[in-house]
């Protein structure tokens, strides 16, 4: 039950509807006041929620800083998280997402030595069957990327940052040889993985982030401050979605 309310945040947390539903109350309203009112706050929406700049500075609140890789040690293992791809049934291959970020730099780390193996967290994050299963579908990415499977860990159970961490654990707690590791996700996300895995009782855990939206220098082009951008309307999805989620965590104890 958790899983499916938790799917229902995708459409809570996207301000698209928020400024469609704005606009149809200033449609259909026979209250001048009211009409007034939804329809200026849904063109300041349409302004605010497409703006480059404005999202951009609100998530560095939110997104950790960023580690190069030669700042890192040496890990025993590299726990990649899950939500990176999609599924093409028809060509039968793994198609990246924005978050795909994770696992190139999970293989990178690996090749560098940086990480000795590499834990892949997750399955099917969906409310349907799509033919996605990560875990395993990454392992075979993994192993024809020339990692040796002895070399990799497959949690092919989890469905969410929660299970991601509960999964991990019982994983590794087969492996005693394992003692450090290094949590591998989306700086967008890793709030609350990090709190997820600390709670699930990993004590020696480094984070690295990937995909980060934001960095320590602002670089903004002149297009990015007067121009709207429609995608960033799915960015603040992506961001209101890790906060809430993380509200909701908190209230549930997983963190």
């Amino acid at each position: 039950m958790f899983f499916v309310l938790s799917k229902l945040l995708d459409f809570v947390a996207h301000p698209f509807y928020w400024i469609v539903i704005l606009f149809l109350i200033a449609w259909f309203t026979k209250k001048e006041k009211l009409r007034k009112w939804t329809f200026w706050s849904g063109i300041s929406c349409s302004i605010f929620f497409t703006n480059t700049v404005m999202f951009c500075e609100i998530t560095r609140l939110w997104e950790p800083d960023g580690k190069k890789i030669e700042e890192l040690g040496n890990y025993d293992v590299a726990v990649v998280l899950g939500g990176m791809a999609e599924y093409d049934n028809t060509l039968d291959r793994l198609s990246l997402r924005r978050g795909g970020d994770r696992i190139w730099q999970a293989i990178n780390l690996y090749h560098l030595g940086k990480a000795d193996k590499i834990l892949i967290s997750g399955a099917n994050g969906d409310l349907t069957d799509k033919g996605l299963d990560e875990g395993r579908q990454f392992r075979k990415v993994l192993i024809e990327n020339g990692i040796p499977a002895s070399d990799i860990l497959v949690d092919s159970v989890s469905q969410n940052t929660y299970e991601n961490a509960l999964e991990s654990k019982k994983l590794i707690d087969l492996h005693p040889e394992i003692k450090t590791v290094l949590l591998v996700t989306s700086a967008l996300h890793m709030p609350r993985a990090e709190a997820c895995f600390e709670k699930a009782g990993f004590e020696k855990m480094t984070t690295f982030t990937t995909d980060h939206f934001t960095g320590s220098e602002r670089n903004y082009q002149f297009d990015q401050w007067i121009i709207p951008n429609e995608s960033v309307l799915t960015d603040w999805s992506r961001l209101l979605h890790e906060i809430i989620g993380y509200m909701v965590y908190s209230m549930m104890g997983y963190l």
